[in-house]
């Protein structure tokens, strides 16, 4: 495996987060769901014109984890008015850690994590937080041992059928 490199990317790179966020959502979704539903989430999500805006929102922070030239992953961490839910100012959102299920195990969610994690810390929030899937134990395990805790629930639209997510934080230890 050649060395994973995290960049930075912005509105010129939307086909490459548009191709690895459709290929990633659907592997991991797509056995879980109808493909209706999924077929209706990756045209609505992952449409030139999303993908666009969700780039070129200044508190929106999208990273791609390359092989070579491959995209094998991807990050997006929200700040401010950015964020899907608390809104909080002294957070910031991890919306996305999306990796090829090829490369599961091989640390590539770690690395997108402590890019989300140097954000944070940089920005000198005082935690970390996001939403996940209460049907993915996988990921959920993941970030219990990166320090996160379960506060509570939202519903998550997919398609027709409404799917709980668990929200999770970290404390980190900057106090404004």
């Amino acid at each position: 495996m050649k060395q994973i490199q995290i960049h930075q990317v912005y509105t010129e790179d939307f086909k490459a987060v548009q191709l690895i966020g459709r290929e990633t959502f659907f592997e991991t979704f797509a056995p879980s769901n109808t493909e209706t539903d999924m077929k209706k989430y990756l045209e609505e999500n992952f449409s030139d014109e999303k993908v666009k805006s969700e780039l070129s929102n200044p508190h929106s922070l999208f990273f791609v984890a390359w092989e070579g030239e491959k995209a094998i992953g991807y990050l997006k961490v929200n700040l401010g008015k950015a964020q899907t839910e608390l809104q909080d100012e002294t957070s910031l959102e991890i919306e996305r850690i999306y990796v090829k299920s090829a490369y599961h195990g091989k640390k590539v969610g770690q690395l997108l994590y402590e890019k989300a994690l140097e954000i944070a810390q940089r920005q000198e929030k005082s935690s970390l937080w996001l939403g996940v899937w209460e049907a993915n134990p996988k990921a959920i395990k993941f970030y219990e041992k990166n320090g996160f805790v379960a506060f509570d629930k939202h519903i998550f639209k997919m398609g027709d059928d409404e799917q709980i997510d668990v929200m999770m934080r970290k404390s980190l230890d900057y106090q404004p």
